[in-house]
């Protein structure tokens, strides 16, 4: 059917044909690039100028070749041998009516799985439909079938549907079709539906004992010439929209069965799971790590910027908290998060193990700017070590003539390194002299042999953890270079505006610090978990790769395929 001007209607024709051709080229390419649906680029559409097919699409004796008899005024022989077997069609068979090509398929219903199959192919090469059904109502099944036409398979803007043998004695003519439009549901508005009966037309073309007006009023309640007029109106004026509409459907079709090739069983399906299973426990043992990351970094970054406002706070008091208590503080601060961190790292590695054994490799130990807490000498000990009291002493010392000097000390200490005769190496000699420093220098017992003695490099590996310490104090008294002459400002009550200026350079100060720290340590911690994480992944390529290269594979075809349906669709959607 047609509306408006010819011209645009097959202009309109010629460019929904050639979008639907560059799809299917494009679907041949897809299908073709692998194994799997390979064998599927021949059923796509091609260029076709043959007549348009309308295949008849009904149960067994609906009467589907008595209406090809009927529509191609067969004479008495041919119309025998035409419907005399049954079933009476195992193929599709092809018969010529006014230019087009009408496709007798096997019964839907007849029982017989094959000729089932060959009416579904008979569908997929259709350009229209012819659907019958009888005076006797189409059961659940066959509903069913016709809607599956109407809807999925997209005919119902390329179909008529046929009640046949409607003069049959006790039909009800009205109330058979008020019920097959009631099973036909919202497609009864968008469907012809024609009451017929093929065998009164086929009597009145060659029973010679009718007059010709009982030959005339026989035919003319056949509703054989209705059906003729229905026919043409579908295929007006000859090849129309119908066909490339068919064919975009067939595309989806194809696209459909490529998308189920790619359902994945046996060997394969256990490759993917695996690799999955592996995927998700690795992404789980990540997720679990970041958590602890972005908690652990907030809780440093708050409680640095708390330390700076109680300290603003104390400004303008004579005896307010002392810088090293809160260098002290901020340096526990720092070891809680390496140690969380760390055991963040641990539970995750321990997690994998669990799963897939000791092939799971060992994350490296944590190491942020301020060393891992391993090395870390406990400043808050009720039983404080001597090194830590020497580190207060130093820092109180230190405070008289502002953070420079403590610095100065921690760095000549740092810059030793841990090699014997340096500075590094005096203090952790001083330490193991007595069984309390001893106990505090090395509390897993990996560098000395009781008090005085060490293991073989246990001086040197004594050394870099004094070295380590003594970066922490850097690190925490850095934070004080604003707070060392706080004292004397404080002290005089008069400069109130001095103390307030003061006051908000250390919030601002320890803000910034707050910051800086959150980031610094989620960007190093992101980057130790990611190296780790490249190491775990490596290890267990042997029970991912398969798998996962099977999923690569299916993941870019179903991708491919689902882009081409899309745009198939489009083409298909009803106009408005």
């Amino acid at each position: 059917m047609t509306d408006g001007n010819p011209v645009e209607a097959m202009e309109g024709y010629e460019g929904l044909t050639a979008r639907v051709h560059a799809l299917c080229a494009r679907a041949e390419t897809v299908l073709n690039s692998h194994a799997r649906t390979r064998d599927l680029a021949a059923s796509l559409p091609r260029t076709d100028t043959s007549p348009l097919r309308i295949a008849l699409l009904g149960p067994y004796s609906a009467g589907k070749s008595m209406l090809i008899a009927a529509l191609l005024r067969l004479p008495p022989a041919a119309v025998d041998e035409l419907v005399d077997a049954a079933p009476k069609t195992h193929e599709p068979t092809p018969y010529e009516w006014n230019g087009v090509t009408l496709v007798d398929l096997p019964g839907t219903l007849s029982g017989n799985d094959e000729h089932s199959g060959a009416a579904r192919r008979g569908v997929r090469g259709a350009d229209a439909l012819m659907i019958v059904t009888t005076s006797e109502l189409p059961g659940e099944a066959e509903t069913g079938a016709i809607l599956q036409a109407l809807d999925d398979d997209g005919f119902a803007d390329r179909s008529v549907v046929v009640v046949n043998k409607m003069n049959a004695e006790n039909s009800d003519r009205d109330v058979i079709l008020d019920e097959v439009r009631k099973r036909l549901g919202s497609f009864a508005d968008r469907v012809p539906i024609v009451p017929t009966d093929a065998r009164d037309y086929v009597d009145a073309a060659n029973d010679p004992g009718l007059a010709d007006d009982q030959r005339d009023l026989l035919a003319g309640e056949s509703g054989i010439d209705a059906l003729t007029a229905e026919l043409r109106r579908i295929v007006e004026p000859g090849v129309t929209g119908v066909r490339p509409k068919a064919q975009a459907y067939e595309l989806l079709r194809v696209l459909t069965d490529a998308e189920l090739k790619w359902e994945l069983g046996g060997e394969e399906l256990g490759a993917a799971k695996t690799a999955k299973k592996v995927e998700d426990s690795v992404s789980r043992a990540e997720e679990g790590v970041l958590s602890t990351l972005a908690r652990e970094s907030d809780v440093v970054a708050f409680k640095l910027e708390a330390a700076g406002n109680r300290i603003a706070a104390d400004a303008s008091e004579e005896a307010g908290e002392s810088p090293v208590d809160i260098a002290l503080e901020l340096m526990r601060v720092s070891a809680e998060f390496d140690a969380k961190f760390s055991s963040s790292m641990s539970t995750a590695f321990e997690a994998l193990v669990a799963e897939y054994g000791t092939g799971v490799p060992e994350p490296e130990a944590w190491v942020n700017d301020l060393d891992s807490p391993e090395t870390t000498i406990d400043a808050s000990s009720d039983d404080e070590s001597p090194f830590a009291r020497a580190v207060r002493e130093a820092a109180k010392k230190a405070a008289k003539s502002g953070t420079g000097k403590l610095n100065e000390w921690a760095g000549k200490v740092a810059a030793g390194g841990g090699e014997q005769g340096s500075a590094a190496s005096d203090i952790a000699n001083w330490l193991n002299r007595s069984r309390v420093g001893q106990k505090v220098l090395d509390t897993g017992g990996k560098f000395t042999n009781g008090v005085g003695k060490y293991k073989p490099w246990g001086q040197g590996k004594a050394a870099k953890k004094v070295v380590t310490a003594a970066d922490k104090v850097q690190w925490a008294t850095a934070l004080m270079g604003p707070l060392m002459e706080l004292t004397s400002v404080a002290q005089d009550q008069g400069k109130w505006m001095a103390v307030n200026k003061h006051r908000k350079m250390i919030r601002e100060h320890f803000a910034q610090e707050a910051r800086r720290q959150r980031a610094g340590l989620t960007d190093a911690g992101e980057r130790h978990l990611s190296t780790w994480i490249a190491e775990v992944e490596q290890s267990l390529s042997g029970l991912t790769q398969p798998g996962a290269e099977i999923r690569a594979a299916r993941d870019t075809a179903l991708e491919e395929i689902r882009s081409l349906r899309a745009e198939a669709e489009e083409l298909v959607a009803p106009a408005g």
